[in-house]
């Protein structure tokens, strides 16, 4: 096992990776930008390097940077968490260039599965089903144009180097079209530093349902089930479930045996995500692989018991997995809502300083947090302030329990999402588990 890693992220997730390592004896490095100077994960970690000023291109996207001060502590590994560079196959190859484990599958691995259009190729020629869009990516608007009109509107605009949901839009029409194309290459470029696209067809009423993998060095894959992530606002989601209340056992099997199929022939090493679209007549179709660790990866820790941050770093160590397919069981249900500092009906972010915050606890509740009271939540970063995860013993405890945690969670100072997630938590459809992605929009929030 690794003496030292340093994690090259923020927030909630730098504090997740931060105990993560604790739990392994491993000292947890920390960077930061300017305006993260006073960060929680600053404060717990065992050590932390400045990296620059606050824009995420001259910092938390800054590669040369990051390995240096990985070199200069002495690190042995760098863990990416989510979003910035984590599916960024430069950034993994210039950390194993630099004799450094990185803490995520191989740079091949991304290349072939970080990037969505090559990984909907490579699904296709597998024989598993994938939405039907581009295969490869989009060049010009003269190509939008004629892609979009093959597949037929409304068509899905998606960042081929990205995942979270971030450089995702819908065109309903030609009209819209190009409105859509720059949004999304504009926000993956500041994101994750391409600016490639691919389209999809937009599907209405689809469940979002996605299957976590985990693999070795050694030629060993197992999944851990599937996750619903059907609620969802600007193409993010906002509240994760595991299990998935409209998967059944028939498509549940179906879906972890092609995701396991996929890893294998992939040549696929340490936590991934194979993501799907199901709709709702026992079929499902290929999305995309995140190659990192999810933000909802909390959930299905809750029901397996599998640490997930403790399996990634084993792995990148050169361990075999010590997991069995037949020894993974689950138990009871678990909720993820995320909370963000935004306007709960505009979806606008909120920044400013927390003047007052009171956090839930109690049995079968979890947050997993990033801020603390007096904290500033900066404008340079995606709002999220943390995740609260709950777990029971059948998805109504579990429901109930998380609306007991929302009532108790108290943000001021900014505005958050909270009440947005109450509404969620008894609105008819979302308790009947047959949600779809259109819920908040066509259902809850009418616009």
């Amino acid at each position: 096992m690794f003496s030292k890693v340093l994690i090259a992220n923020r927030g909630e997730i730098a504090c997740r990776l931060i105990r993560g390592c604790r739990k392994l004896g491993v000292k947890a490095v920390a960077v930061y930008s300017e305006a993260d100077t006073k960060a929680l994960h600053v404060q717990q970690a065992d050590e932390a390097y400045l990296l620059g000023p606050p824009p995420a291109p001259v910092s938390y996207l800054n590669m040369d940077k990051l390995i240096e001060l990985a070199r200069k502590a002495r690190a042995e590994a760098i863990h990416p968490g989510y979003g910035f560079l984590a599916e960024n196959e430069g950034f993994a190859q210039k950390v194993r260039a630099a004799g450094l484990a990185f803490v995520g599958p191989t740079p091949e691995a991304i290349a072939q599965m970080g990037n969505k259009a090559s990984a909907r190729q490579f699904m296709a020629r597998s024989g598993v089903p994938i939405v039907p869009g581009s295969l490869n990516e989009i060049e010009s608007d003269e190509e939008a144009l004629l892609v979009a009109g093959k597949i037929g509107f409304p068509v899905m605009v998606k960042a081929s180097d990205g995942g979270g949901g971030i450089g995702m839009g819908v065109a309903r029409d030609a009209n819209a079209l190009k409105g859509a194309v720059d949004t999304a290459r504009q926000r993956a470029l500041r994101a994750f530093g391409s600016s490639k696209i691919y389209f999809e067809k937009y599907i209405e009423h689809a469940h979002h349902v996605e299957v976590q993998v985990l693999a070795d060095h050694h030629g060993h894959a197992v999944h851990l089930f599937e996750r619903e992530c059907s609620v969802q606002r600007r193409n993010q989601k906002v509240i994760e479930e595991a299990h998935s209340p409209s998967t059944d056992d028939d498509l549940r099997n179906r879906m972890t045996t092609a995701a396991i199929a996929a890893v294998l022939a992939i040549g696929y090493t340490n936590a991934g995500t194979i993501e799907c679209l199901t709709d709702g007549h026992g079929d499902f179709y290929f999305m995309e692989m995140n190659t990192r660790l999810q933000v909802e990866h909390p959930v299905t820790e809750a029901i397996t018991g599998v640490d997930l941050v403790e399996q990634q770093l084993r792995v990148a160590a050169g361990e075999s997995l010590n997991l069995r397919q037949e020894d993974i069981r689950t138990q009871g249900h678990a909720l993820e809502c995320r909370i963000y500092a935004e306007d709960p009906k505009s979806f606008l972010p909120s920044p400013g300083r927390i003047v007052k915050l009171v956090e839930p606890q109690g049995d079968g509740i979890r947050l997993d947090s990033g801020v603390y009271e007096g904290w500033e939540v900066s404008t340079y970063y995606d709002p999220l302030l943390a995740k609260l995860v709950v777990w029971g013993p059948d998805r109504t405890a579990a429901v109930q329990r998380m609306r007991e945690a929302l009532d108790m969670y108290v943000v001021e100072g900014v505005k958050t999402n909270i009440p947005l997630l109450k509404d969620v938590l008894q609105h008819p459809e979302f308790l009947s588990g047959n949600y779809t992605t259109g819920f908040l929009t066509t259902r809850l929030y009418k616009k």
